[in-house]
């Protein structure tokens, strides 16, 4: 299928063919019919990606104060290539459409294929051909409703949210500043509520647009009819409401709504405009300044928007997907008009033509609607057969490996292509001799086609079972978010794959025992999980300086994870366990390849709200490993620490930049310290990599035997069985 993209480092715009995406549980496959350009928001980005670096940087500050951090916690390297990852990569344009329901996914009961829908969500709602959507995504089109208006749900239920936030009463006054696509949504919406409305808007052409929709006068803010207008319709007093719809960097606005206000009035932002509040004008007033959120309560909360849990009504009467359906009633109503506000349709394959021509000035509009082939204006005409998903095979006998030809390349196909994939391993593999990237499987279109754009994957697709299917891949990379592992894994096992599995193997020990079953079965038990610290070169070097011990060992792990950034979906407990169960495993897995031996209890402590751990492993012959698992740090603090001490030696770890070994002999002390800092936080990505690559070759023995990996993964587990018991947890399956 095609779609729109943009590479923000380059600025360039394309009309991309990429897989058709997965109709996942929970959502829908849509095929557009009509998708609206924001004149607005998206001209916004499109502009941003054509400038420099510099001023890419002046435009985003919040995110350059992340790469300062990023750079704290993980070195110049990794950031860079982690921050070069992300702009040299085709982002997706567009967040509102009308489109033709063409496959359900499980738990969907309020549509059927054939079905008209308009669907919101700047990943969900894109420029592209096929999109799936989730359930609080959408909403059916009301019989009659034309595609190209129920097209205008999304930038409907932004204006909707606005004027909810206003809060306006009958016969009231407001100014709309900004009359654009959103403000003369505004407009209309407040003269249904029985509000009257004066525009500011310094082209004519949209004040005289937004007086044939329903305002009462409309002007240049910089002239005198706009005040004029205020004080004849509210007596001098100044209007009830003023809504920011407005962009750019002037302050113009945000001083008119607080000259023309009435006292106590109420101030809403909308648009992305500048907001340096004269404190005077807006204190002597006591004006009351709100935000509007997007589309509304829901916006941003992966629980509502992804998973599909609705507020109940009782508390949260509009939410996103209720403003959506609320709007398209509106407009199949006749409430609301938004046929004067196209400007132009064109056709899907002439998208780059047209967003050039808008940035450029030459098409000069208020909305633009992309027309997708094959579409009729009807509802529900423009339907296609639903994708064909063909089933997974189960091998019959013992899974095999055979050794090589060293001129055979080994042949790969990733599950997943997210930040950790394309910064951390792929960049290892892509130039690796005797390894060749197959097919890269993911869930979304546009990050298949990225990764396969960017490492030289022979295919991209979204089928899975295709893959799982295919005899002549050698090994399958699980790289996905931290609930799907393990069943991702128990597939990949069952069709006969050697498998790599990113941290946690298993976020419950039902998933876990899962795995074992498909081992069991299939008779494949050639499996590694990426606890990749035991392979970093510097801490090899340490533990060979430390030499072997005689004795039990105490062994500190201080991890200073800090806190994740709002939105981040490690936050999502519910369905992707909690934040130490996906990243505990690693430093279990240090502490029990130093201490060569696996755990055979857990204990662990938590201080109120459960933000920092305390994990004490004891091991058989004695030793302790004690993982301090805090949040709460300074961010500037290295992020992991890690004391071992027995025999009269210490192995102290800094961060993976520095490692010290302290030895007390029978002639005196010695001491090792690495002798320079290395260019890069080497974590063990690279060594674990061509570890498991000759693995796979040579038909040898996996890097981790199998039973470490499940003691490592129990041991993780047991630390919430832990907290809520409050004892110690022993390890059924501890060696």
């Amino acid at each position: 299928m095609k779609q729109v993209v943009q590479n923000y480092k380059s600025g360039e715009l394309a009309v991309l063919d990429v897989p058709v995406p997965g109709c996942k549980p929970g959502g829908v496959l849509v095929r557009s019919a009509y998708s609206l350009i924001s004149t607005g928001t998206e001209l916004m980005k499109v502009s941003e990606a054509g400038m420099s670096m510099l001023g890419k940087a002046r435009s985003r500050p919040d995110q350059v104060a992340k790469v300062m951090q990023s750079v704290a916690t993980n070195g110049v390297p990794a950031t860079y290539r982690k921050v070069m990852g992300k702009l040299d990569s085709y982002t997706p344009l567009g967040y509102s459409l009308c489109g033709v329901v063409e496959q359900v996914g499980t738990g969907i009961d309020d549509v059927k294929v054939g079905d008209l829908v308009a669907c919101a969500g700047n990943e969900h709602a894109l420029h592209a051909e096929l999109n799936w959507v989730p359930k609080n995504l959408y909403t059916p089109v009301p019989d009659g409703l034309a595609p190209r208006h129920a097209a205008f749900g999304t930038v409907g239920s932004i204006a909707m949210q606005g004027v909810r936030q206003g809060e306006p009463q009958l016969g009231e006054v407001a100014l709309v500043i900004g009359l654009g696509l959103i403000g003369q949504l505004v407009v209309q919406l407040l003269a249904a509520a029985g509000v009257r409305v004066v525009g500011a808007d310094p082209d004519p052409v949209r004040c005289e647009l937004a007086e044939r929709l329903g305002a009462a006068a409309c002007g240049d803010p910089a002239s005198a009819a706009v005040e004029a207008a205020v004080a004849e319709l509210t007596d001098g007093h100044g209007v009830d409401q003023v809504y920011l719809a407005a962009g750019g960097g002037s302050n113009q606005p945000v001083e008119l709504a607080a000259r023309l206000c009435r006292d106590r009035g109420r101030v809403v932002d909308i648009g992305k405009c500048r907001l340096d509040l004269p404190w005077n004008a807006y204190y002597e007033k006591e004006l009351d300044v709100r935000f509007s959120r997007s589309y509304g309560p829901g916006r941003y909360d992966p629980e509502y928007e992804l998973e599909g849990r609705d507020y109940p009504i009782g508390y949260v009467r509009w939410t996103e997907r209720r403003n959506l359906a609320c709007f398209l009633d509106l407009v199949a109503r006749g409430s609301v008009d938004v046929e004067p506000l196209v400007s132009h349709v064109a056709d899907f394959d002439d998208a780059v033509e047209t967003y050039q021509r808008l940035k450029d000035g030459e098409l000069k509009a208020v909305a633009v609607l992309f027309r997708y082939p094959e579409q009729k204006e009807e509802a529900g005409e423009a339907q296609a057969p639903a994708v064909a998903v063909p089933a997974v095979k189960r091998p019959t006998g013992g899974a095999s490996t055979p050794a090589r030809s060293a001129k055979t390349p080994v042949r790969l196909a990733f599950v997943g292509a997210g930040n950790y994939a394309t910064s951390m391993l792929l960049p290892h593999l892509a130039q690796r001799d005797g390894v060749e990237l197959s097919t890269v499987v993911t869930t979304t279109a546009l990050s298949a086609a990225n990764a396969q754009r960017k490492f030289g994957f022979a295919e991209a697709t979204t089928d899975l079972d295709s893959v799982l299917g295919d005899k002549s891949i050698d090994a399958v990379f699980v790289v996905t978010r931290h609930s799907s592992h393990a069943e991702l894994t128990r597939k990949a096992l069952l069709a006969g794959k050697t498998v790599f599995v990113e941290k946690p193997l298993a976020l419950t020990e039902d998933e876990l025992a899962g795995v074992l079953a498909a081992v069991e079965e299939s008779g494949n038990d050639r499996l590694q999980v990426g606890f990749n610290r035991r392979f970093a070169p510097l801490l090899q070097e340490a533990r060979k300086r430390f030499g072997a011990r005689t004795g039990p060992a105490s062994l500190r792990y201080l991890v200073n994870a800090g806190r994740l950034g709002q939105g981040s979906w490690y936050l999502q407990q519910g369905t992707e366990g909690s934040r130490f169960a996906g990243e505990g495993g690693h430093f279990v897995d240090t502490a029990s390849w130093l201490l060569e031996a696996d755990p055979v209890s857990v204990y662990a402590v938590a201080t109120s709200g459960n933000e920092d751990l305390q994990v004490v492993l004891r091991y058989p012959d004695g030793s302790t490993a004690t993982i301090s698992y805090v949040t709460t740090g300074a961010a500037g603090f290295p992020k992991e620490t890690l004391d071992l001490i027995a025999d009269g030696k210490v192995l102290r770890l800094d961060d993976f930049v520095r490692a010290s070994v302290f030895v007390d002999g029978g002639v005196g002390r010695k001491r090792w310290v690495s002798s320079r800092l290395p260019k890069a936080r080497d974590k063990g990505q690279s060594a674990e990599l061509a570890a498991f690559i000759k693995a796979v070759r040579t038909g040898g023995p996996m890097p981790v035997p199998l039973e470490s990996l499940v003691a490592t993964t129990s041991a993780t587990l047991a630390v919430q069985a832990g907290l809520v018991g409050g004892a110690p947890v022993t390890l059924a399956r501890a060696r």
